[in-house]
């Protein structure tokens, strides 16, 4: 019988022990440590004796292998190493991946930048520019390791988990599951897997950006995966049609330079939106007994967030089933 995940891993990640694990690894940290804005994992800035502040990540336990980690910090080091602008790990003795006292870390330079505005002129087009210098060097070889685009990560798992997690209201629930299986049969029915899959950032948007005089930065590659190259594009697109159509036409600009996509692949933007409203969710309620998300997210333990929920599940299995499912 497989033992369940603790639901609060990081109980025992006291300021000390912080600062105890950044001794043992050698980063000889002078004392301060300063939390940042981290759910999955717990991040944090490290003032250091003799050299620059670091950024330090413990990572949630059983969700991703050593195997995993690893292969997502040598995929960063690649583009680092072709000189994209991408926050790559630090070496720690032998690794980039440390443990101690049962916990396992890495370290990251620490990068100055604000917070894109993607309405300034060129922006996008900057932004499409270094993406397509990542899929350039994404699409050399695929991950071994890491998740793939397709099967239970679609929505089969995200609709399991809320179904069991016992949040959903009684009078919700029968709601929730007619509106969940009927996205999931439309998204299964999209055919994601049979896209071209190359190594993407996975969860690329503007938060895990940080925009420099020179253009953008990119950090945590935590949920880099084999997808479509799509993935990294379409959460950068907002507005009407007519809006999104303009803003893509930007992105290409940049993008085309280093990268080729297929254009269809336009027609899986909705169809990711999708997607990413199950998995958001079951996200959150999977983790709802670490003390951080209650925290983060209040709401999300009232009945009208569900009836929302439901009511935006509707919506969008309407907009699967319309034109704008296909695409510019």
């Amino acid at each position: 019988m497989s033992r369940r995940p603790d639901p609060t891993p990081f109980s025992g990640l006291t300021p000390d022990a912080v600062l105890t694990a950044a001794e043992d690894v050698g980063l000889e940290p002078d004392g301060h440590v300063f939390a940042l804005n981290s759910y999955e994992n717990r991040v944090y800035r490290l003032g250091r004796l003799s050299a620059p502040p670091v950024v330090v990540k413990f990572y949630r336990a059983e969700r991703w292998s050593d195997a995993q980690i690893l292969e997502e910090h040598a995929f960063a080091t690649e583009l680092a190493a072709a000189e994209i602008p991408v926050v790559a790990p630090l070496t720690l003795g032998a690794s980039t991946l440390a443990h101690c006292a049962g916990f396992r870390l890495a370290a990251f330079p620490l990068r100055p930048g604000g917070a894109p505005d993607l309405d300034q002129p060129e922006a996008r087009e900057l932004l499409g520019r270094t993406l397509g210098r990542i899929h350039a060097i994404g699409a050399l070889r695929p991950f071994i390791e890491r998740q793939s685009m397709r099967g239970a990560w679609l929505g089969t798992r995200a609709r399991t988990t809320v179904l069991a997690s016992g949040l959903l209201p009684e009078t919700t629930r029968e709601r929730y599951a007619r509106a969940s299986v009927e996205l999931v049969a439309q998204i299964e029915a999209a055919d994601i897997g049979a896209c071209r899959q190359i190594r993407v950032h996975g969860d690329c948007h503007l938060g895990n950006i940080l925009w420099q005089s020179q253009g953008p930065v990119f950090v945590d590659l935590d949920d880099c995966m084999n997808g479509p190259a799509i993935q990294d594009l379409w959460m950068f697109l907002a507005g009407n049609p007519d809006e999104q159509q303009r803003q893509w036409s930007e992105l290409l600009a940049g993008y085309e330079r280093f990268a080729r996509i297929d254009h269809g692949q336009t027609r899986l933007i909705e169809v990711l939106r999708a997607v990413r409203m199950l998995n958001h969710a079951a996200w959150v309620a999977e983790r709802w007994a670490d003390p951080a998300f209650p925290r983060a997210f209040p709401w999300f333990g009232e009945a009208r967030f569900w009836d929302q929920h439901v009511l935006d599940l509707v919506e969008q299995s309407t907009v699967l089933g319309g034109p704008l499912a296909f695409g510019f």
